[in-house]
């Protein structure tokens, strides 16, 4: 009986085993092979730039100096000086630039002459690197050779590298000399002592590293610059953002100031520097070293599509409510003319007047702009009225440009219902759309698109993050934009264009958060969300593919999210699957409708995951989350997958 009792036990245990796992879901997808869908855009995922949290001066533009033309409204702000320093404005040679400084004899054996500047936060050296120092310098009352001495000193005020430079005219003539400091320095400065008796002149004081990107004099910051080309973006807008409009009519950004010498481009006034009260930053404008011929360049060292935004004669409409403030209808004319020059300048032939300024700058061939923004994130009528005269000149100089107009500063509401119509009928190519939301908002609207309308313009989704007030870039944010984007993916056919913002931050001089890359005056570190960016930029494929489960999108029912892609270059499907859920699930894709004899195997695959959803990437560790391999298997004509709790996955099925 004891042995009848046992064979019973082992039977009902086997049962409730075998019962066990057949109640564990496995959760059916299927792949429609047959119809290969609407064409992805190269430009479908890229990069949004504006000069916010320092991005430009002081970030990814590579320049070490702060108000290195002396033309900041507070002529020596970020200077010290010491001994006998005078300011003078009579410089004719950049008179954008007009302000200069003299450094005469301090009078006694024992003083100094001489001044010091701080950079954006200290300066950045590194050991046995070079650095280039130039300045457009002169001799005063002398027909004697004057000196100067150069010194990169540390946070200690320990001297890291000194040099002396010989000024041997009464001409202003630009000199440089080699830095190669001792040791590695985060928060140094740059000192300048007059090392002789009589009296020099200084302008366009400049410190750059040797070793900037591309190996360009006026050149970019290389981590920086090499972690956008890195994405592999396919179209790269700039330079803003609400930089484009100003806080006021003076301060709109000019992109006619920004081209020709670097020396006589003129400061302009950052519309971030006082806008967060408890992120004040009164030191922080443009010096234009980085304009538009430098994001021109950029947009082609990456490959991108270059997407120009450029004012439309509105202020910022935050804080500038009255008509007045803004340039009225009837005298749009310049601005207009603006945009016109634009496209020659990028488009022109080198003997056209705007192309010529382009090919003296070294770029005879054109740009091949294809692209332009007209507004940021304008709204109301006071938008559309201005918006028309610009399309209704483009499109008669200019027919093949693509005109983009704006949707305002949000993804919905009594602004964004009113301009869209507005915008089907001034018939311009895209709209562009904002939308910094909570986590739950991502979620919510993975299906945002499945029921816009095809027979108007296109969507552009211009600035977008999973966004919670002074938060850091968590694990949390990357993963629920993640579950948005296949609902981007899914309607390629509208939506043309997305770009993340904002992109860059200082650690220490930052306005405000999320942002993709953040970085000190040596390094920088990648959030979860630019690996998530790379991992769509880098697998957008050509062509959407239709995924479904129970006949509907993957968007959000038990917590899943999912899109595929065809890839002709790699005659592939990839299949991006989003869990936000605790715990794993067991996913079986089914291929249906291939060809007989077809050839199916797994190709790469990876996964960003994590148990912890405020988990970030820092500078002190950069590599906490960051796509590592993971695993899927075929079964005949099953993609087999376990999708880990918390976890974006990525999985080619080669053909």
């Amino acid at each position: 009986m004891k042995s009848v009792y046992k064979i019973l036990s082992i039977v009902v245990l086997l049962s409730f085993s075998q019962f066990g796992y057949s109640q564990k879901q496995i959760y059916e997808f299927s792949l429609d092979t047959k119809k290969i869908g609407a064409p992805i855009q190269p430009t479908m995922y890229g990069l949004f730039f504006e000069d916010i949290n320092f991005a430009a001066d002081g970030g990814l533009y590579a320049e070490l100096v702060k108000n290195r033309s002396f033309d900041f409204p507070q002529n020596l702000m970020g200077w010290n000086t010491f001994g006998k320093v005078e300011v003078r404005k009579d410089n004719l040679l950049f008179d954008q630039n007009p302000t200069y400084v003299v450094l005469s004899d301090a009078g006694h054996p024992h003083k100094r002459t001489g001044i010091e500047n701080e950079g954006f936060r200290g300066m950045g050296f590194k050991q046995n690197e070079e650095y280039r120092f130039s300045v457009w310098a002169k001799t005063i009352n002398t027909n004697e050779p004057q000196k100067i001495r150069i010194d990169l000193i540390d946070s200690k005020n320990d001297i890291l590298i000194t040099q002396q430079l010989t000024i041997n005219s009464a001409e202003w003539k630009k000199y440089e000399v080699i830095l190669t400091p001792k040791s590695t320095e985060s928060k140094g400065r740059l000192r300048i002592f007059l090392d002789s008796k009589g009296e020099v002149a200084l302008e366009h004081v400049s410190l750059f590293p040797v070793n900037t990107w591309k190996g360009r004099e006026n050149g970019l910051r290389t981590d920086l610059a090499q972690a956008l080309a890195d994405i592999k973006p396919g179209v790269f807008r700039f330079p803003g953002g609400c930089i484009v409009e100003g806080t006021d009519l003076d301060t709109r950004y000019d992109w006619k100031k920004t081209v020709g010498a670097v020396e006589n481009r003129p400061v302009n006034e950052n519309r971030w520097h006082y806008t967060f009260a408890h992120r004040f930053f009164p030191d922080y404008y443009q010096s234009y070293g980085l304009g538009f011929y430098e994001y021109f360049l950029l947009s082609e060292d990456m490959g991108a599509e270059p997407l120009p935004v450029l004012s439309c004669g509105l202020s910022c409409q935050y804080q500038n409510e009255k008509e007045e403030c803004h340039v009225p209808v009837k005298d749009l004319g310049s601005y207009i003319q603006d945009a016109l020059d634009l496209i020659e300048f990028a488009n022109g032939s080198p003997t056209s007047t705007w192309g010529k300024v382009r090919a003296d700058m070294g770029h005879p061939e054109p740009f091949n702009l294809k692209y332009i923004g007209i507004g940021n994130e304008q709204w109301g009528d006071e938008y559309v009225v201005r918006l028309e005269p610009f399309v209704k000149a483009i499109r008669a100089k200019y027919p093949d440009i693509k005109i983009i107009g704006s949707s305002g500063p949000s993804a919905d509401g009594d602004k964004f219902d009113y301009l869209w119509p507005e915008m089907k009928r001034l018939k311009v190519d895209l709209v562009d759309e904002h939308y910094y939301k909570d986590p739950q908002w991502f979620l919510n609207s993975a299906k945002r698109y499945d029921n816009y309308d095809r027979k108007g313009p296109a969507v552009f989704a211009g600035e977008y993050a999973c966004h919670v007030p002074n938060r850091d870039n968590n694990f949390e944010s990357a993963l629920y934009e993640a579950a948005f984007m296949t609902g981007l993916e899914r309607n390629a056919d509208i939506v043309h264009m997305c770009t993340y913002a904002p992109l860059l931050a200082h650690v220490d001089a930052w306005q405000w958060k999320p942002d993709m890359i953040w970085f000190d005056n040596l390094s920088s570190v990648k959030t979860p969300n630019y690996y998530l960016q790379q991992l769509y930029v880098q697998n957008k494929g050509t062509n959407v593919m239709s995924l479904t489960r129970n006949n509907t999108s993957v968007s959000g029912e038990d917590n899943l999210y999912a899109s595929a892609v065809y890839d002709k270059d790699q005659n592939c499907y990839i299949v991006k699957v989003i869990n936000t859920a605790k715990e794993s699930k067991d996913i079986r894709i089914t291929l249906s409708g291939l060809k007989k004899n077809s050839h199916l195997s797994v190709g790469e695959c990876l996964e960003l995951k994590s148990d912890n959803l405020s988990l970030v990437n820092s500078l002190e560790s950069p590599s906490n989350i960051v796509p590592q391999k993971t695993t899927a298997r075929l079964d005949n004509n099953i993609l087999i997958i376990s999708a880990n709790p918390q976890s974006f996955g990525l999985y080619k099925i080669q053909l």
